[in-house]
C-alpha cells in the first residue's frame, strides 16, 4: 500500500454548511487500536521507519540475564588482574591501589558537583585536582621516605626533598589555599565553599585511608591482600547466606541485608581467614616487609619474620582428667590467633563503610557512585569497606604485631639529621674500626679513610 504523501488534504463528508473541514472525532487509543487489529498494515508487516528503529523491549529476566553475565565477566577479569599484581610485585600492587583512589575520589566528588555552576566557575575542577595532587605527594612522600631512607638520604638530589618534605608539602598545599580564596566570586560563596569542604572529606575519607593501605604493602603482602581477601570473603557469604535463610532485616539504610546473612558470613569468614592465612604463612614473599620493589613471587623476599608468624608451643594452664580425652598442649602461631580479630572487624565493623556510601548515595540520590566497572557501578561501591578495613589492618598491625628495632635507615637519617659534619667523621671512624677488628673489611680501608680525613 503506497504511503501517503505529507501536507495533503482530504475533504471530508458531512462538512458544516459553513465550509469548514469537521475534525476527525477518532481518539489516539481508538487509531492505535485500529492499527492493531487484523488486516492493519502493523499486523500485516508493514511498519513504518520509527516502528522499524525500534527494538523490542527486553524482559525483567533479559535484563537480569545480561547484567549477570556483564558482572560476572568483568568479577574474573578483576580477578585474573589482581593475582597477576600481587604475583608480579608490590609496585604493581601499589599501582593498582593508586589507579583505585584517583577513580574513587573523581567519583565522589562528580556526585556533589553541579556542571552550570562548575562551567561559570573556571578552576572548581582544577583546584579538586590540585588538592588530591598534593595531598598525594605528601602522603605517598612520608612512605617512600620512611621504607627507603636509606637510598634517599645519602643521594644529594633526592636528600633536600626528603628532610623537607613536610615543609614543600604544606607550601604546596598553601598555593592551593590561597588561589582558593583568591577565586571566590560574588553569588557562588556557598557552592564554591561545598566544593571545598566536599573535596577535603573525600581526600580524608579516600585518599587517606588508601595511604594506609600502601603502607600494608610496604610491611608485608599479607597484610594487604588478607585484609582485601577477608572482605571480598565475607561480602560474598552475606550474599549466600542472605538469600539461603535470611529473614531478619539489619538495618534500614540497606533493606536488602539482613541478620542471618551477616551473622552466617562472619562464621564462615572466620573459617576462610583461619585456613588461607596458614597457607601464606610458608611463604616469605608474602610475610617479609619490602626491601627491593623489584622483587616478585618468582624471585622471592629473604627477612627474619615476625614473631607472630612462628609457632609456639602453648599449654592450658589446668591438667584435665584422662578420660577426656583432649590435649593439654598446643602447637600454633600467633598469627591464627590475630585473624580472629581481623576476621571479626571484616564481618562486623567493615559493612558499615558500605552503609555509609549507601545513605551517602540516598542522600544524593543516585543508585551507583559511577560507571567505572561494567556490570558491578563505581569504583567506590566495590572499595567502599575496603578503605575502613586497610585503615584498620595498618592501626591494628602497628600497635599490636609490629616489631620496631633499629634499621640502617633509622641510624643514617639520625647521624645526617642529629650530627655535625664533624662528628658524622667520628661516627665514620669509629665503625671503620670496628670493621677491622671484626675482620670485615681491611685495614687498608681504614688507613686510607684516616688520610682523607686529615686532609680535611
Amino acid at each position: 500500500m503506497a504511503r501517503p504523501r505529507k501536507d495533503v488534504k482530504f475533504q471530508h463528508r458531512g462538512s458544516g454548511s459553513n465550509g469548514k473541514v469537521r475534525r476527525p472525532s477518532s481518539s489516539m487509543s481508538e487509531i492505535s487500536e485500529t492499527a492493531s487489529e487484523p488486516g492493519s498494515p502493523t499486523r500485516n508487516g508493514t511498519l513504518t521507519k520509527t516502528e522499524t528503529a525500534e527494538a523490542p523491549p527486553q524482559s525483567e529476566y533479559e535484563k537480569k540475564k545480561q547484567t549477570f553475565i556483564t558482572r560476572t565477566i568483568w568479577t574474573l577479569v578483576m580477578i585474573a588482574i589482581f593475582f597477576w599484581a600481587m604475583f608480579a610485585g608490590h609496585i604493581y600492587i601499589i599501582i593498582i591501589v593508586t589507579a583505585v583512589q584517583i577513580i574513587s575520589f573523581k567519583e565522589v566528588i562528580a556526585i556533589a558537583n553541579v556542571p552550570s555552576r562548575a562551567r561559570s566557575l573556571r578552576f572548581t575542577k582544577a583546584l579538586n585536582w590540585y588538592f588530591l595532587g598534593t595531598f598525594m605527594y605528601f602522603l605517598y612522600g612520608e612512605s617512600v621516605i620512611y621504607y627507603f631512607k636509606h637510598i634517599l638520604l645519602i643521594d644529594r638530589i633526592l636528600l633536600p626533598l626528603a628532610t623537607h618534605h613536610r615543609f614543600i608539602s604544606f607550601m604546596l598545599y598553601l598555593i592551593g589555599f590561597v588561589f582558593f580564596v583568591g577565586s571566590l566570586q560574588k553569588g557562588h560563596y556557598k557552592f564554591q565553599f561545598q566544593q571545598f569542604a566536599w573535596t577535603h572529606m573525600a581526600l580524608f575519607l579516600i585518599v587517606g585511608q588508601a595511604h594506609f593501605i600502601i603502607n600494608n604493602i610496604f610491611e608485608g603482602m599479607i597484610w594487604f591482600f588478607l585484609p582485601v581477601s577477608l572482605v571480598i570473603t565475607n561480602d560474598i557469604f552475606a550474599y549466600i547466606c542472605g538469600i539461603t535463610f535470611g529473614r531478619t532485616p539489619l538495618i534500614k539504610i540497606s533493606p536488602k541485608k539482613t541478620w542471618e546473612g551477616f551473622l552466617g558470613a562472619w562464621f564462615f569468614t572466620i573459617l576462610f581467614g583461619i585456613g588461607f592465612t596458614n597457607v601464606m604463612m610458608r611463604y616469605k614473599y608474602f610475610i617479609c616487609p619490602v626491601n627491593d620493589l623489584g622483587a616478585s613471587f618468582f624471585t622471592g623476599l629473604e627477612c627474619d619474620p615476625n614473631p607472630v608468624f612462628i609457632p609456639y608451643k602453648y599449654s592450658l594452664p589446668v591438667e584435665l582428667p584422662e578420660w577426656t580425652h583432649v590435649p593439654t598442649t598446643f602447637i600454633f602461631a600467633p598469627m591464627q590467633l590475630h585473624i580472629l580479630v581481623f576476621a571479626t572487624f571484616a564481618s562486623l565493623i567493615a559493612p558499615f563503610g558500605g552503609f555509609f556510601a549507601s545513605g551517602l548515595k540516598r542522600t544524593f540520590k543516585i543508585k551507583d557512585f559511577g560507571d567505572s566497572i561494567p556490570g558491578h557501578g563505581g569504583m567506590t561501591d566495590r572499595m567502599d569497606c575496603q578503605f575502613i578495613m586497610g585503615f584498620f589492618a595498618f592501626m591494628y598491625y602497628s600497635s599490636f604485631i609490629a616489631t620496631y628495632k633499629t634499621s640502617v635507615g633509622g641510624v643514617i637519617e639520625a647521624a645526617i639529621t642529629g650530627l655535625t659534619p664533624e662528628e658524622q667523621m667520628e661516627v665514620v671512624r669509629g665503625l671503620s674500626k670496628h670493621l677491622v677488628n671484626q675482620g670485615v673489611v681491611p685495614e687498608a680501608v681504614l688507613e686510607y679513610l684516616s688520610g682523607q680525613m686529615r686532609r680535611r
